[in-house]
């Protein structure tokens, strides 16, 4: 079984869905974890939830809040073994109605906000020439969507961030992989029908929609020991639906 005691991990928008039950997936083996999300009182809250150390106000498209946040907490536990740049954003647009707004938002949030996040990350790390970082890119970042062509962009940013990050980082003992996630039956999708959601299943080899924690259960062993040979791998939990 995978154990983390002694290891302390960060997970950005960790309130809700993936986030917060990786959280709860790598706090259940052991490690020391602190999540973060927007809003004070629910970050406390899921912290609670998960079995969390702390949760702690964070927006990840504001670079210097991000690197001042990441410090902090690998001063006031001594290091930063793992992370999980989470937080993004999901919004649907046909080509024809994407708005300037939208495109910024989305941007800012997942590419940014990712990147930001890395950045802050590999920098506490490479004090101690270890780490395992974990980034949240998608299928549709690998294949497209209809009416999802903003948020297909901004994560197959998120894929090549991670590729990079790991040719990069390798050398200093940092690790860097993806989880592409499938359909997964969260906030993020709760906007989709009834009918849709079916459909979705239908298409998907294992017959049913992703969870929160068939995600957060993939990178749980991505960050820990026994995945110690992998780096720059975008990872596809999606029930093979893109076979």
């Amino acid at each position: 079984m995978t154990d983390l005691s002694g290891r302390v991990a960060l997970v950005t928008g960790g309130t809700r869905g993936i986030g917060l039950a990786t959280a709860r997936a790598l706090a259940e083996v052991g490690a020391t974890v602190v999540l973060t999300g927007r809003d004070e009182s629910r970050a406390k809250e899921a912290a609670a939830t998960a079995g969390a150390a702390a949760g702690l106000v964070l927006d990840v498209t504001d670079a210097k809040a991000v690197a001042t946040l990441v410090r902090g907490v690998a001063k006031e536990h001594g290091k930063l073994d793992i992370v999980v740049a989470n937080a993004g954003i999901m919004v649907d647009a046909l080509l024809g109605m994407i708005k300037e707004d939208l495109v910024d938002t989305t941007l800012s949030t997942n590419v940014a906000g990712t990147l930001h996040t890395v950045q802050a990350a590999a920098r506490a790390m490479m004090r101690k020439k270890t780490g395992s970082i974990v980034v949240l890119a998608s299928v549709v970042g690998e294949y497209g969507s209809a009416g999802q062509t903003v948020y297909a962009a901004s994560k197959a940013a998120v894929a090549n961030i991670a590729r990079s990050a790991a040719k990069e980082l390798g050398r200093s003992g940092i690790r860097v992989n993806a989880v592409a996630p499938g359909v997964i039956d969260t906030d993020l999708t709760s906007g989709l029908s009834e009918e849709a959601k079916a459909e979705n299943a239908g298409r998907t080899p294992l017959g049913r929609l992703g969870t929160a924690e068939d995600v957060a259960k993939v990178i749980r062993f991505l960050v820990s020991d026994e995945a110690s040979f992998v780096t720059g791998q975008v990872l596809g939990v999606d029930g093979g639906l893109v076979l």
